[in-house]
This record gives structure tokens, sequence and C-alpha cells, in this order.
């Protein structure tokens, strides 16, 4: 009764045996991985053991080893991929608002620089035209400041009145000879004399402040642009690619060529990932506010376009107020500096023009002029106001937006998704995202003792350029270095660009990640325990035969 008890235990496994030997058709997974670019040659056409296999599961695999490699090589492009997708909008964002700011306030300065010249042409004539230098050296100054120049606004402002008040002393006076050590005279008492009357001081308060907005802001959105390109290339570390692997392509090594990963499980593996670049987001967030704060000042009492569009009125005026008491102002000035000697001729009849035929006047909101922009400063100002705002928080949502991604993961919780190592639910507690709270990630080992230098570079840049904001916020100027040094990573003084790795592929550190090879190791075990079990009983099989 033993005997055949036995015997059909024998048969029942050796049944079993045969099932579980029986040749699994890998025609699904050669279909996927040829769409992926794996050659035929790497494919197997049936399953075998999984016992070779380094990141997915120690199961019944159509994976070879040669194909576990091309996957791990093709997760690292579809991650990279991923990543460029989901930051492609805050990237063009930058790119597109720096450039239509820029066209913007240098036309600005064009038109303006334009419109000042051609009605002081038709308003002054031939003096103007003998003296447009001086009002071309303002400009060209405004440019190169506007441009990051090392340029002092107050001091140079206050140069263009000095310069402005000796070409004009000398047409007034055109009968005496005025020298160089003369005009000098003159110009110590130019805070004494206000030959203008408090248009320079008006017009310097509103211009400093006016492009110390704008030129920051414009820095701004280049610092923000350059950081953003740069977070988005950072290398990721071999862990990373393997989990990456274990969660897109490991389900089809199993035939499961349909198999999404679950959600919270995508969540994870992610995070660990993108765990750099989370790291760069409380930096990224005080830019974001300080920017803000600066686009305050450009649509307020700072706005470069209203101070820029009237300012040939302005100095249209200040010279007008200089005609109107310039016996007066020729008087005191002898008195200080003494009386010029005679040039020998008599003074011209009109030096400058006695009366204006017309005053000048702003731009009416109907009139403003069409910028290279296509926009007033204005409505560019309430667009970058509400891209910016949506782009706080970006690098610390990105795990959530690309796991959210309907391709990416699935939408499920439940028993249909892949957590990997089969089709099931995921347990394990979705961690936060920063870096210190990756310690103990259950699907990416992460090194919280390791800060990314490239990222480290970009938490700088913006720091420094957030002090510039919130200095340009509260009036106060601060020199810009040329770009290149803004420790963007950018220029010859880096040291790194974007080929720079967070982790060396194949780290000695690397310690292997809890899931499919401890599930590997469980499944050696347990075919151990079966085969010791099976001796005896395939021994009597032989007798029941």
């Amino acid at each position: 009764m033993m005997v055949a008890v036995l015997c059909a235990l024998a048969l029942l496994l050796e049944s079993c045996c045969a099932a579980e030997n029986r040749t699994e058709n890998c025609s699904s997974a050669y279909s996927v991985w040829t769409d992926l670019g794996i050659s035929a040659e790497h494919t197997p056409q049936h399953t075998q053991t999984g016992d070779h296999l380094q990141v997915c599961v120690q199961e019944r695999t159509c994976c070879t080893l040669a194909v576990e490699v091309k996957l791990t090589e093709r997760s690292k492009h579809e991650l990279e991929k991923l990543v460029d997708e989901a930051s492609e909008d805050l990237r063009n964002t930058f790119v597109s608002r720096h450039k239509r700011f820029d066209e913007f306030f240098l036309e600005l300065l064009e038109n303006t620089e334009r419109s000042l010249n051609e009605m002081f042409v038709r308003t002054y004539g031939k003096p103007y035209m003998q003296n447009a230098e001086v009002f071309q050296g303002l400009f060209s100054e405004l440019k190169r400041y506007y441009t990051g120049g090392n340029v002092n606004l107050e001091e140079m402002l206050n140069d263009f009145w000095t310069r402005l008040l000796e070409r004009m002393f000398q047409l007034l006076n055109s009968q005496y000879l005025i020298t160089d050590d003369y005009l000098e005279c003159i110009s110590k008492y130019m805070d004494q004399l206000k030959p203008f009357g408090d248009v320079p001081k008006k017009l310097k308060s509103q211009v400093t402040r006016a492009f110390l907005a704008a030129r920051t802001f414009v820095q701004g959105l280049m610092v923000g642009r350059e950081v953003a390109n740069r977070v988005s290339k950072v290398s990721f570390s071999m862990a990373c690619v393997k989990a990456i692997t274990r969660m897109l392509y490991c389900p089809s090594c199993q035939g499961m060529t349909a198999a999404k990963p679950c959600r919270t499980y995508c969540l994870n593996v992610l995070k660990g990932c993108l765990v750099n670049q989370a790291d760069v987001d409380p930096e990224w967030t005080n830019y974001i506010d300080a920017m803000l704060l600066v686009t305050e000042r450009l649509e307020g009492p700072f706005n470069i376009e209203s101070v820029m569009e009237p300012i040939d009125v302005k100095i249209s005026e200040a010279i007008m107020n200089m005609q109107d008491k310039s016996v007066q102002l020729s008087y005191q000035v002898f008195q200080g500096c003494g009386q010029p000697k005679s040039s020998g001729s008599s003074r011209s009849a009109r030096g400058v023009s006695d009366v204006f035929s017309a005053r000048f006047r702003p731009y009416s909101p109907e009139e403003l002029p069409t910028t290279a922009a296509g926009t007033s400063l204005d409505r560019l100002v309430i667009d970058i106001k509400e891209k910016l705002r949506q782009s706080k928080n970006f690098w610390s949502s990105l795990p959530k937006d690309i796991c959210e991604e309907e391709h990416v993961a699935a939408e499920t919780e439940e028993e249909d998704c892949w957590n990997g190592q089969e089709m099931g639910r995921y347990v394990p507690e979705v961690l936060r995202v920063r870096l210190t709270q990756q310690d103990g990630n259950p699907e990416v080992l992460v090194d919280i003792t390791r800060p990314d230098s490239l990222i480290r570079q970009q938490v700088m840049a913006l720091r420094v350029m957030t002090n510039k904001l919130k200095n340009a916020y509260n009036g106060n100027d601060i020199y810009f270095q040329d770009s290149s040094d803004e420790s963007s990573g950018s220029g010859s003084g880096s040291g790194c660009m974007e080929s720079c790795v967070t982790e060396p592929y194949g780290s000695p550190t690397e310690v292997p990640v809890l899931g499919a090879d401890h599930s590997a190791a469980v499944s050696l075990l347990l075919q151990a325990s079966v085969c010791s079990l099976l001796l005896p009983v395939l021994t009597l099989l032989l007798h029941c035969r």
C-alpha cells in the first residue's frame, strides 16, 4: 500500500516536473525587444533558467545576460528621455522668456535713442548734431550697463549732465574763450547752480532703479535657464539604472510585455533616481520667490518702459530750464570762476533754440511702438509671473509628474501591476523626496553622504542670483560678473560639463538592492530542498516500473 502511494506521488511529481521543464515561447518578448533594437542573436526562442541574471528575477526567463545588459543600457536612455520630456516646458520657458525680455529691453533702448535723435535734430538742428556724441555716449553706457558691463550708473549720469552743462555753456557764451580748466571749474558748481533744475536728480533715481531691476531680472532668467538645463542633464548612478531596468523591462523577461509598474513602486524608484534634482528644490524655490519680487519692480515705479520712453522729453525740459536762466547762470559762473577771455568773435544770434515750436510729449497707450518682443512690458511681466509660479517646487515634484504619465506607471494599486518581483500590490512605504530622506530606499541604493558636485554648483549659482535679486528689489546695485562666471557650470572655469556623472557605473561601494537578487537566492534554496526530497521518490519510481 505504501509503495502504491509513493508510486502515485512519484508519477504526480514527474508530471509536475515535466510541466515545469516544458519550454515556453519567447515570441512576445522578442517582438518587444526587436522594437528596442535588440537583435535576434541575443534573444532565445524559448524560456531558460534565470540563474545568470544580475538585475531581473532569476526565474524561468526569456532574457539572456546579453539581453539584460541591452535592457539596462536602454533603461538609462529611457530615464534620460523621461526627465528631458518632463522638464522640456520649464527649460523652454526660461529660454523663450529670456530671449523676449532681452529683445524687448535692447529694442526699447534703440527706439528711445532713435526717437531722441530725431526730435533733437528737428528741434535743435546743427547745435545738437555738433554735440550728438554726448547723447550717444549716454545710451552707449546705458546699454553697456544693461548687458553686464561694470558701469556705475549714478556716476555715469552725473558725467552726462556735467558734459551737457559744459557744451551748453560754451554755446550760450560763444563770445568767450572757454578752456578745459574753466570747464572743470564750472563742473564744481554743478550741485550749487542746478542749471537743469530737478530733472537730473529725478531722472537719476528713476533710471538707476529701472535699469537695475531690468538687468537683474534678465540675468536671473539666464541663470534659471542654465540651471534648468544642467540639472535636467545630471547623470544617474548604476544603482538607479538597475532599478529602472527592473521596473520597466524586467517584466518582459517573463513574457509580461504589457505589464506596468505600480505607481507607488514607480515613486520610490524615481525618488531614488532623482534625489539630486530634488535637492535643488529649496534653493530653486527661494530663487523663484526672488524673481517674483523683482517683477513687482518691473511693473511698478521702476518700469523701465515708462522711464525710457519720455526720456527725450525730460532731457528737453532740462535744456529749457538752463536756457531760461542762462543769463543768471553765466553771471554766477563768472562770479565763481572769473571772467573768461574774449574769443574775439561776437555771440551767435542763436546758439541754441530760444523757443520750442512744440513741447515734447510721451506716447499715449494707443501709440506705443511695437518692439521685437511684440508686446508691452506689462504684458510680458504678467506672462512671466504666471510661468514662474508654475515652476515652484518643480524638481521635488518631478518623480510624481513622471510616474503619473499614463505610459509610465499603472493607475491602479491593485494586484494587476508590477511590483518589481511579480504582478501584485506594492507593499513598501513611499519615502519622502529629499536626499537625507532616501536612506533605506527599498529600490535604489542612495548614498546620502555624497551630494552631487554639479548639483552643489547649481545650488550655489541659485543662491548667488537670489541674493542679487533681493538687492535689486531693495534698490541696491551689485556688480554683475560676466555670465560665464555665475557658477552655472558654463565657461572655461566650470570644470564640469554635461558629461559629469553623479556616481560611476559599477561603483565599488554599491550594494545589491533587496528584491530580485534576494528572491533568487530563496528560489535556489527551495530548489535544493525539493531535489533532496525527490531523490528517494525517484528511486521508488524506478522500482514501480
